[in-house]
């Protein structure tokens, strides 16, 4: 994925959700980052996104734009719709988003998570390995320092183009 395929997610996502503003969680988030990125940036085809004052209608643009959705097939790329709690981010990490809003975003606002909150949210994430048995949680390794919204995801499958 690149950059204006990440801004076609977030105002697909918008329109799905009615929601002006996308939160980008998942390590594509580092498209909206003012640096030259290494080649495996662009080898994801999914975006992690949920809308930020909507977080409950993330299942639509999962439904919707998601994985093996028309809208994949066509762009071989996908919003894939999560709530607030699936990434663990540093406290504060909202005060540090990197705001991406243009004419390709069609007037929605990607608030997409800053490459070091990116950086301490993979490092928190439980990893797995070994069979999908647990092997680590890196979580009591930052006391204090994380944080994560509880949210959940209902609603009906919206198209969008």
């Amino acid at each position: 994925m690149n950059r204006t395929q990440l801004e076609h997610i977030i105002r697909a996502a918008s329109q799905i959700s009615g929601d002006a503003e996308i939160v980008v969680v998942g390590s594509q988030a580092i498209h909206a980052q003012p640096m030259k990125l290494p080649p495996i940036a662009f080898q994801s085809d999914e975006a992690d996104v949920y809308p930020r004052n909507n977080p409950e209608r993330a299942e639509e643009i999962d439904a919707a734009i998601g994985e093996l959705s028309p809208f994949h097939h066509t762009h071989g790329y996908y919003g894939h719709g999560v709530g607030p709690a699936t990434a663990i981010l540093p406290h504060g990490w909202e005060q540090r988003v990197v705001r991406l809003p243009n004419a390709n975003t069609g007037g929605a606002t990607g608030l997409c998570v800053d490459v070091h909150d990116l950086a301490l949210s993979k490092y928190a994430a439980p990893s797995m390995r070994r069979g999908g048995r647990k092997t680590s949680n890196s979580t009591a390794s930052l006391p204090g320092m994380v944080s994560s919204a509880s949210g959940s995801s209902s609603g009906s499958s919206r198209r969008c183009h």
